[in-house]
């Protein structure tokens, strides 16, 4: 193996240490953000279903009163 031949060897593994340096800070920051949106979806979903019950307790409480009202007369 030349002398060049090494040093750019040695560059090559320079330059793909830098990069997988830089992928492993990347990957750290998505981590972080894809936490973050776990935690909204999760805050998002727990109001939809609060709205989704109300919504099915509407509906059922007023059939019943239609229904209650129409046998009741």
């Amino acid at each position: 193996m030349t002398k060049e031949e090494r040093n750019l060897a040695l560059d090559a593994l320079e330059r793909i240490a830098k990069h997988e340096k830089e992928c492993g800070e990347r990957w750290g920051e998505a981590v972080v953000e894809l936490k973050q949106l776990r935690a909204a979806t999760d805050a998002h979903a727990a109001r939809w279903e609060k709205l989704a019950w109300l919504v099915i307790t509407t509906a059922l409480a007023t059939a019943g009163t239609v229904i209650t009202t129409h046998f009741v007369r």
